[in-house]
């Protein structure tokens, strides 16, 4: 690659093949003394007074070559360190412009320049080379400019791409406007594109290590879907539609492209592990995990592809989150403390039960009482069932910096204004009800208490 005199070094070479190239063709014989320069052209007219035939390159724009531009990137890695020097590619536009100190010279000049741009399409190797190389030193005679000394390490023959030079155009607006700005007379001109200049830096880099082989994996594309969401009472294995849902069930999840060399099951962002679930590409059956609260519940299938030696899980794709709500089950019996009153009048009491799952600090819970009679027993004077609901209490914080308090699976709510009698208890957790026992016959039977 090439270092950033090669702007420079480019502009140097052409202008050397163009004085060469009109040293070979006599043309000092027909127009007298030429001066080939790489001045502005504003420059070019303030020596006008020399009254010299001149042919002027001027390179007049520098754009970013399309074909190279993004060749290298990205540059950097995540942490922001260079990992490579991507080069900077340049295409480079000139001016070739005539300047004739008697009549018909500037055609002349200008004939012989396209001419040997023409025939010299590719500046080659060896070219710039000699063109670039250091003069032999002779005795008594003056150095070269600094600027030409630097030229000789620009590298520009040593860079993957060859120069290359073609005739390019113009509109007269264009060029109106260009050498308007110049701000000088306008001379007979060509326009030429030299391309490519590779610019390298040589700057430290953070270099990967090789990579010892390559392997690739192809699969199928698929995005799984979460249709319907089912349950499973164990031990009967009984697959139910829209029945209530408790810790100890199983989940049935119905869609379809479930199944995959890696597939994950969350159930309210718990992970539940792979050798208690059955996967099929219609249906999963997943235990529900115990840690969970009662209220809704997210599903999503999340399924990662296996890649590397010895296997790692990358991520993959992800199905719609599917949602079902988890009813709180009332265990054991319900138990009553401190009752009030006596013979007709209200009672007042504490009633106390376990509940599953447990309860969070921050979780609302409604205590609801409804007047069990039997099945073909004979209604009260009144014949309504009575019914009642109680709000538990909030937890209070634990602590004055606000600390809630775990969770708690023993739940005590006071009730009043409950008539003495046999009640049929459900609790609310979050809006999420608990269910009742049926028998035989249809009738709710369970959980009980008796307000005494």
């Amino acid at each position: 690659m090439s270092n950033a005199l090669a702007l420079a070094s480019v502009t140097a070479v052409l202008k050397d093949l163009l004085n060469n190239g009109l040293i070979d063709h006599d043309v000092d014989a027909s127009v007298g003394e030429v001066t080939v320069s790489t001045l502005p052209p504003d420059r070019v007219d303030a020596l006008d007074a020399e009254k010299k035939s001149r042919l002027n390159l001027f390179m007049y724009q520098v754009t970013p070559n399309q074909g190279w531009r993004n060749v290298g990137l990205p540059s950097r890695n995540a942490d922001g360190d260079q990992i490579s020097n991507p080069p900077l590619a340049l295409d480079l536009h000139y001016l070739l412009t005539a300047y004739g100190s008697e009549e018909f010279h500037a055609e002349i000049l200008l004939g012989y320049g396209m001419q040997l741009f023409h025939e010299t399409p590719v500046l080659t190797r060896s070219s710039i080379r000699k063109s670039l190389a250091p003069p032999s030193i002779v005795a008594g005679g003056g150095g070269l400019p600094p600027a030409m000394e630097a030229l000789f390490t620009s590298e520009l023959a040593e860079q993957f791409e060859q120069i290359k030079i073609a005739p390019s155009s113009l509109t007269t607006e264009e060029i109106s406007r260009m050498w308007s700005a110049f701000g000088a007379k306008y001379r007979p001109t060509s326009v030429y594109q030299v391309s490519v200049v590779l610019i390298e830096s040589k700057s430290s880099t953070r270099s990967a290590l090789p990579v010892r082989s390559r392997k690739i994996k192809v699969i199928q594309f698929q995005q799984p879907r979460i249709d319907e969401i089912k349950s499973q009472h164990p031990p009967s294995q009984e697959i139910l539609t829209r029945e209530p849902i408790v810790i100890g069930d199983n989940l049935v999840i119905v869609g379809t492209q479930l199944s995959s060399e890696d597939t994950r099951v969350l159930v309210g962002g718990v992970e539940v592990p792979s050798a208690q679930t059955v996967i099929t590409d219609f249906q999963i059956v997943a235990p529900v995990p115990a840690t969970l609260t009662a209220g809704v519940q997210g599903v999503q299938i999340v399924q990662n592809t296996l890649l590397g030696e010895p296997a790692l899980p990358h991520h993959g794709t992800e199905s719609n989150i599917g949602a079902f709500v988890l009813h709180p089950t009332i265990q054991g019996p319900v138990l009553v403390f401190n009752p009030q009153g006596s013979g007709g009048n209200p009672r007042s009491a504490n009633l106390n039960f376990t509940v599953n799952p447990a309860v969070g600090p921050r979780q609302r819970v409604v205590l609801l009482l409804n007047e069990f009679i039997p099945m073909g027993s004979p209604l009260q004077p009144i014949g309504v069932p009575q019914s009642y609901s109680f709000v538990a209490p909030t937890a209070p914080l634990t602590s004055p910096a606000g600390g809630d308090p775990g969770a708690t699976a023993n739940i005590t709510i006071p009730i009043k204004g409950v008539k003495a009698g046999t009640y049929l208890v459900r609790v609310q957790v979050d809006g999420a009800e608990s269910p009742l026992a049926v028998d035989g016959s249809g009738q709710f039977v369970s959980p009980l208490v008796t307000i005494p």
